[in-house]
């Protein structure tokens, strides 16, 4: 009869043993398992600097030093790789793929076109989504909304954003996107995470886990979902600022709009702080205890997460506290950013974290789904956001904070230039479409002004400079600071990055 398998097995390996094993053999097993689980879960420079405490020495060389010094501030790395543009981002992310054609690609000779079948040399072999596949006409479908240059550059805009028309020389427009995705989900996490797969960490993460913060008291990466009040209600959930397999103290947070930003920060009723400082000691202790014997990581990211909240006891009801804006802050986002959750009150708390040096905010905004009702529904959704970029590109100018925030306002994909379902004059609906989208950034190094690539007349497939999700990251990162082939986590063997393991360039036309 074979013997069952011993319930202290730490080295052995899967083969069943009966054999007592020694306590100081057992104790060295556990210490070489927690160490390589260490290892394993820490990334290159600090997977070096565990092997070098594991090796035998107390004093670690300079460089793996400075790396774990980095760590211990919060990011893997020794500084930037380079002097940076950006200390931060805000990412205004417009969830749904607003319809570049109604909004920043002028196509002034699709008028001509109205209700007239794409023609199929333009269409080519571009297959529909399930949504318009069984339709048997395509009928292009003109903007109903007139453009007007703007600006030293001349920008064409859209008169639904005649806010934003004030800003277009601070800006730079990418109408030569284009992504690999046709579907919501897997086009929003390939532009928040890099993947279309779920569980790999979002922009937000890779930069926490890169740089960290300099804001002890409030999170690297914070996110605001601003209320959905029109259109499609896309759903998006908590794996688009998600820390994948990074440690889970790089994952966003999010604030609330309603009551408390972030729940259970208040003392509960009869405890006071000095209490709740016991308590948390108490726990970190607990934690610490079980760091030592198990070596997981994650414990290490609890205690840290329990310190931060108790910072932001203190820290958040600080941030949210819009009593000390001037009157001309309301002037500059409109009286909606009154209103708790809404996406002007977001851009202004975007602005207020910036200031107290948060790296990444993410905003997101969703009803930009427009299968229908493009007419009624996208003057709405630009009413509510137009005046709010401008003031928050404005305000930053105002506090010179812009020329090292990088602020970039982008969908997952854009949408077709033919109507989907039914066309008339007064409104029309457009479809999913990833060949091409446009999207803007300013600030933080990046030339205002700026009209990088360029589409067919249809606005249907890119003519000029195309730019991939990937080269668009890198750019991001590289405002940062970061060469984004360096930036890197090593696991399961592959040092999986942001970027992916295809090629990606930095949009230096862009700098």
């Amino acid at each position: 009869m074979k013997p069952s398998p011993c319930s202290d097995h730490f080295g052995c390996g899967p083969t069943p043993c009966d054999l007592p094993i020694p306590a100081e053999l057992k104790q060295r097993w556990k210490t070489l398992a927690t160490r390589r689980h260490f290892l394993g879960r820490g990334g290159t420079a600090l997977g070096w600097a565990a092997l070098a405490s594991l090796l035998g020495g107390g004093t670690l060389g300079s460089a793996t030093g400075q790396a774990a010094t980095a760590e211990r501030r919060g990011g893997i790395l020794d500084g930037p790789h380079f002097p940076p543009t950006a200390k931060r981002v805000i990412y205004l992310f417009m969830s749904g793929g607003p319809p570049q054609m109604d909004m920043w690609d002028y196509k002034p000779d699709l008028a001509r076109w109205y209700d007239k079948d794409l023609p199929e040399s333009v269409r080519g072999t571009a297959m529909p989504t399930g949504m318009t596949a069984g339709q048997t006409r395509f009928p292009v479908a003109p903007s109903q909304w007139a453009f007007k240059r703007y600006g030293q550059c001349g920008r064409w805009v859209s008169e639904l954003q005649p806010a934003m028309a004030k800003s277009v020389d601070d800006i730079a427009v990418i109408h030569s996107m284009h992504t690999d995705a046709i579907n919501h989900e897997p086009a929003i996490l390939l532009m928040n995470t890099g993947n279309m797969v779920p569980g790999k960490p979002s922009l937000g993460a890779w930069m926490s886990y890169g740089l960290g913060s300099p804001n002890d008291n409030l999170p690297a990466f914070v996110v605001l979902n601003s209320k959905f009040t029109v259109g499609n209600p896309q759903p998006i959930n908590s794996r688009l600022w998600g820390s994948g397999f990074l440690s889970s103290r790089h994952a966003g947070v999010l604030l609330r709009s309603a009551k408390d930003p972030v729940l259970y920060l208040q003392d509960p009723r009869g405890m006071d702080r000095r209490v709740r400082r016991t308590m948390l000691d108490a726990v970190a202790q607990l934690n610490q205890r079980t760091f030592e014997e198990f070596g997981d990581p994650e414990t290490q990211s609890r205690i840290s997460q329990y310190e931060m909240a108790a910072r932001m006891q203190t820290s958040v009801p600080e941030l949210t506290d819009f009593s000390d804006e001037p009157e001309h802050t309301w002037k500059l986002y409109g009286e909606q950013a009154k209103q708790p959750g809404s996406f002007a009150y977001n851009c202004l708390m975007a602005r207020r974290l910036a200031e107290r040096g948060v790296p990444f905010t993410q905003v997101y905004k969703r009803g930009w789904d427009v299968h229908g009702n493009v007419v009624g529904d996208l003057p709405k959704l630009c009413a509510e956001t137009d005046a709010a970029m401008h003031g928050l590109l404005e305000d930053l100018k105002q506090r010179g904070l812009l020329e090292d925030t990088l602020v970039v306002w982008a969908g997952e994909f854009g949408r077709t230039v033919y109507s989907q379902g039914g066309l008339s004059r007064k409104n029309y609906g457009r479809d999913h479409h990833a060949k091409c989208f446009s999207l803007w950034l300013a600030g933080g190094g990046i030339r205002g002004g700026v009209a990088h690539g360029a589409t067919d007349d249809f606005s249907f497939s890119i003519t000029e400079d195309p730019v991939h999700i990937r080269d668009l990251n890198a750019t991001i990162l590289h405002c940062l600071g970061i060469d984004h082939q360096r930036l890197t986590f090593n696991i399961q063997g592959l040092d999986q990055k942001l970027t992916g393991v295809e090629q990606a360039h930095v949009v230096r036309a862009l700098l």
